[in-house]
């Protein structure tokens, strides 16, 4: 899968019971909504990808669990904890205006309001306030990722993302 062509939408986190159920990280909001992007994407860049089909899933405790097609006890999905879960860009409904998929964001060149560029976005994490843009440049910055004080306006066609920030930080 290209990079543009699919989106990354969770990770499995770890085994769920003793018939081949697995823990999932979802990365949707809310949280379920992974289960209805059929079929996954699981693997990883190093050790490439391969669809498998979800046969059953659903929210539990603050996450989510599922039963992948052709796994049936603990034993066999050990091997999959820790893989990122894909989907194709096209099972995803298109963003609302002025909203993005982190996905979007990543590559994007980063400048300050004063015209200094700080690198580009490498990737994004939640902290359960907001979440926070990592930036690439001269060195690693992490930037709240707050739309109107942080962060001024986001131009997906330049490939750029304008920040109110100051360069030392």
């Amino acid at each position: 899968m290209s990079d543009r062509s699919a989106v990354l939408v969770g990770r499995i986190s770890g085994i769920y019971g003793v018939r081949g159920w697995v823990k999932v990280y979802s990365y949707t909001q809310p949280r379920e909504n992974i289960l209805g992007y059929l079929p996954w994407q699981v693997g990883s860049e190093e050790g490439g990808w391969r669809t498998m089909k979800v046969v059953d899933g659903r929210p539990q405790g603050k996450g989510i669990v599922a039963h992948l097609e052709g796994y049936d006890d603990r034993d066999e999905v050990r091997s999959l904890i820790g893989l990122d879960i894909k989907v194709n860009r096209d099972q995803l409904p298109p963003a609302a205006a002025d909203e993005y998929y982190w996905a979007d964001l990543v590559g994007l060149q980063v400048e300050t309001v004063d015209g200094v560029s700080l690198g580009k976005i490498d990737h994004l994490f939640d902290t359960g306030a907001n979440d926070v843009v990592v930036v690439e440049g001269d060195r690693e910055r992490l930037i709240p990722f707050v739309r109107g004080d942080v962060i001024i306006d986001i131009d997906l066609e330049k490939g750029l993302m304008l920040v109110d920030w100051d360069p030392e930080f």
